[in-house]
């Protein structure tokens, strides 16, 4: 492989199996993942713990704001299972904000200019030396524009809400189908709504529909490019 490291960035809508294929690909390219939703998810957990947000999901957005200096989050690689988890002022939160209930409000809070320019810092101190991959809504759009290879993520939301049901139901949850899909459409229409940076496709990202894809698939798909346009050779 060539010792050039690049910034890999991958959008796209929720579900759609963005940090699955991201750790994959660091994986192989030897990189560092950076699970941004993660980020989004553990400050909606702070603030829905501390009672930022209350049952009909309104943010106290000064609270908050004044807060949120003071919240600590990093990455971790478990030992016993080489899993990264993101940790909260020491904790490790990682199953807690996989919850519905923080599913249902990240998408506000993640729409909150001070909290996506809290992230934005965070991701950027990550970046600095390059030889990443990174997935989320805004990566190659607002974080890093200038990332050398961008992937843009879609699938049907039926084919999305099944994968993530499936996830909920091995963990434990209780949440119906109907639920799920529910939640995911709402969450698509508030990411493709919202005021600060949206969810958008970049023009220089490369659409990646993995609706009828296995994991490799979509691997044979990257290596090709990896090596076409950047001349980096992975083992699948």
């Amino acid at each position: 492989m060539e010792n050039r490291k690049i910034i890999v960035a991958i959008d796209g809508y929720s579900s759609t199996g963005k940090s699955s294929f991201a750790k994959i690909i660091a994986q192989k390219m030897g990189y560092v993942y950076i699970d941004t939703g993660a980020l989004y998810r553990a400050i909606t957990y702070f603030a829905y713990t501390n009672g930022f947000i209350d049952n009909g999901r309104n943010i106290n957005e000064e609270w908050l704001k004044q807060t949120i200096g003071h919240i600590r989050l990093c990455f971790k690689t478990s030992e016993s299972d080489g899993r990264c988890n993101i940790y909260l002022n020491g904790a490790n939160v990682e199953r807690n904000i996989r919850k519905m209930e923080i599913s249902e409000k990240v998408s506000q809070v993640a729409a909150l200019p001070f909290v996506r320019e809290y992230v934005d810092k965070i991701l950027k101190r990550y970046g600095k030396e390059r030889g990443v991959v990174m997935d989320g809504r805004d990566i190659g759009t607002a974080v890093f524009p200038d990332a050398e290879l961008k992937i843009f993520m879609v699938a049907s939301a039926r084919v999305r809400a099944e994968r993530r049901y499936r996830e909920i139901v091995q963990s434990g949850g209780k949440e119906s189908f109907e639920q799920v899909l529910e939640n995911l459409k709402k969450r698509d229409y508030m990411d493709e709504h919202r005021s600060v940076a949206p969810l958008v496709k970049a023009d220089d990202a490369l659409l990646l529909d993995n609706s009828n894809m296995t994991i490799q698939d979509q691997l044979d798909w990257l290596k090709e490019i990896l090596k076409v346009r950047f001349n980096i050779d992975i083992t699948i």
